[in-house]
């Protein structure tokens, strides 16, 4: 095996470890929408609701206040054997991670096209003057997140130039959301994601890393669909495939 496969063997086997854990994303059991009349939900302890700023849990006789960023990052409580997760996608949900989950449980590797050099490209950063709040749809019908957008990113594939709009990543990299002619036929239709950091300017695209956001492998995930513009006219035949749970 080549270097350039061993590395690329390397993280993906890093990757499927980390959604094997037993509080991911493969655990999520269910997903509900807050109202603003307090009530029970099956299984959980106590009692939830919702205002116009934050989301609320009464148990036994304390009360606790969650005040989210929109499209944030969500919080979790420990409810014995399972971790209860609040989120703010437009109003306020609970998502429940349980470790018993049959996903999680069945769960036995991503599919994905062999590594090949061919699809590492490299690409020129462009940061815009300043972050663009970027509207984008989800997965959920009737739903949409907000994120900003620092760049695009623009490169050439057979001699043709392509733009991708990039949102920010993690640790000060990019994260950059599109579908091509592979989605819906060999990849995962809503979308899939390249992380990428900018050096002096210029970007490497590795989509043989180009993985399925959460959406791909639960019904309980409010993934974002990729900006306008970010569909590629040739199919990315490199990365993460439509997952064996949606096969």
């Amino acid at each position: 095996m080549s270097g350039f496969a061993e590395d690329w063997q390397t993280w993906k086997t890093e990757r499927e470890k980390s959604l094997a854990d037993p509080y991911g994303w493969l655990a999520l059991v269910s997903l509900d929408w807050l109202e603003t009349a307090p009530r029970a939900y099956d299984g959980l302890p106590g009692e939830w609701w919702q205002d116009d700023d934050a989301a609320y849990w009464r148990n036994r006789e304390e009360t606790q206040r969650f005040e989210l960023v929109q499209s944030g990052a969500g919080t979790r409580v420990e409810a014995g054997d399972v971790e209860i997760e609040i989120a703010r996608r437009g109003g306020y949900l609970i998502r429940v991670h349980d470790p018993k989950a049959e996903v999680l449980r069945n769960f036995k590797g991503v599919p994905s096209y062999e590594p090949q050099e061919q699809w590492v490209l490299e690409g020129v950063y462009e940061p815009f003057d300043a972050p663009v709040p970027t509207t984008v749809g989800a997965v959920v019908e009737g739903l949409s997140h907000v994120y900003e957008a620092p760049g695009r990113v623009r490169f050439t594939h057979n001699g043709a130039e392509h733009t991708l709009t990039a949102f920010n990543g993690r640790n000060g990299g990019l994260s950059i959301l599109f579908t091509d002619e592979t989605s819906g036929v060999t990849t995962y239709a809503a979308n899939r994601s390249l992380a990428a950091t900018p050096s002096n300017g210029t970007v490497v695209l590795d989509f043989n890393r180009a993985t399925n956001l959460p959406c791909a492998f639960t019904d309980f995930a409010t993934c974002p669909l990729p900006p306008a513009g970010n569909h590629l006219p040739f199919g990315v035949q490199a990365g993460e495939k439509t997952p064996y749970e949606r096969g």
